[in-house]
């Protein structure tokens, strides 16, 4: 349903929501004091003044978080969805109707819609993107050449964005700076690892009901979400297989104690898969077709392309909802296969995604990394930039300060044996 107001325009649900989504915005408040404190300092610096920012995100009450924070700091800010399964109707509503905040996210959007909003976002001709999976960057470097000139930059902290904007670097089409938001320390040790590992076994709970321990959990992929969704599945009592491509990894995951197997020979064993590796088709039809009886198969990388649901669905002699976020296919051999959140990301279209406390930091990145480029407007060549490591080290300590945890420091005879060659043993 599309709802206007006189004052302002956005494409949200219900806004009779908008008293659960504040209720829920306020929880999530108690657990990102970082955030909170950056939130403050942009509301006496006003650092975004004259900034038209669009953010491409999922619509949480995290994200609502960074958004009040940036409005605070003086942006003229505009939220669309990052993926159609991810909006929670609540949120959008409250950032609407509280903030006046334009939102333009509906959960469950057909994909004509999703883009329709990206347009949208691009009609706000933003100085500033935040990005999840780099499509409203690619579609401004594909069809909105003209705007490029109003680009003061980007940031990006998804995997799978980032792959897509090196790409751009490579094809000589990036033509601005973009921070890596995603390869902060204080980003994917945490969010990636503790975030999704978490997030992703809850989705996958609240979707199915089912008892994990004593079930063989395949994990594809072993970059940081795959470590903590492997770890995580252990923790509960699976036994876990993951599969790579990266040799190092792999011997990392054996290291840490886990089966490593190609897809072709974890497949027959699986009771559950998933995908975490930015990459497409990762599980395919040779995989389905060896499946057992009611393997159950799901995706927390970012975009729906990891399982090849199309040759599935080809496949399949019926589909059908078993659950909510759960629908079975029914195979010509008589064995179904279940496809969790329609493969897109499970710990967002089944569960409410990672936690606020993590998030906490990832957006401390989102909003500090924002500020840097605005700081240095005209003096960054086009490509990916890393957030500061002093940036990175100062959203640490204020998490530790705000846990209550206090770290040594270095005495000056410690300082001045670090800097020294001709101290030895």
């Amino acid at each position: 349903m599309t709802a206007t107001t006189p004052r302002l325009k956005h494409e949200v649900k219900d806004l009779g929501l908008a008293a659960l989504g504040r209720q829920r915005i306020e929880w999530a408040g108690r657990e990102m004091p970082v955030l909170k404190q950056i939130r403050d300092r942009f509301a006496k610096e006003k650092p975004f003044a004259g900034i038209r920012l669009v953010a491409c995100s999922h619509i949480t009450t995290e994200t609502a978080h960074l958004a009040i924070a940036l409005k605070a700091g003086g942006a003229d800010a505009l939220l669309i969805a990052s993926n159609p399964l991810s909006t929670q109707d609540d949120v959008a509503a409250s950032l609407v109707a509280d903030h006046e905040i334009p939102v333009f996210a509906i959960k469950g959007e057909d994909d004509e819609t999703y883009k329709r909003h990206v347009e949208i976002a691009l009609d706000h001709r933003p100085n500033i993107i935040i990005d999840d999976g780099s499509d409203v960057v690619a579609t401004l470097v594909k069809d909105r050449k003209n705007q490029l000139s109003d680009i003061i930059g980007t940031t990006e902290e998804t995997t799978t964005g980032i792959v897509r904007l090196r790409a751009m670097l490579n094809d000589g089409v990036l033509s601005f700076p973009s921070m890596n938001v995603n390869d902060a320390d204080t980003k994917h040790f945490f969010d990636n690892r503790y975030g999704t590992g978490q997030s992703t076994l809850d989705g996958i709970i609240r979707a199915t009901n089912v008892l994990l321990a004593g079930k063989c959990i395949v994990v594809a992929g072993y970059g940081w979400c795959g470590k903590g969704s492997a770890l995580r599945a252990r923790g509960m009592g699976g036994n876990v297989i993951v599969t790579e491509i990266d040799p190092i990894r792999a011997i990392e995951a054996v290291m840490d104690g886990f089966r490593v197997l190609p897809m072709a020979e974890a497949a027959p064993q699986g009771d559950l898969f998933i995908t975490v590796t930015g990459n497409k088709h990762v599980i395919r039809p040779e995989h389905f077709d060896v499946m057992k009886d009611g393997a159950m198969v799901c995706n927390s990388g970012h975009f729906d392309i990891e399982i090849d649901l199309k040759s599935l669905g080809a496949k399949a002699k019926e589909v059908k909802e078993v659950r909510n976020f759960t629908q079975e296919y029914k195979l010509p051999s008589g064995k179904s296969v279940i496809v969790l959140g329609e493969g897109r990301l499970i710990n967002l279209s089944a569960a409410e995604g990672h936690p606020s406390a993590v998030m906490d930091m990832s957006f401390a990145n989102q909003a500090l990394g924002c500020e840097y480029l605005v700081k240095n407007k005209g003096k960054l060549e086009p490509g990916l930039y890393s957030i500061p490591e002093d940036v990175d080290k100062d959203i640490a300590r204020l998490k530790l300060e705000a846990m209550g945890i206090k770290i040594d420091t270095l005495t000056s005879a410690q300082i001045e044996y670090m800097n020294s060659w001709t101290s030895g043993t």
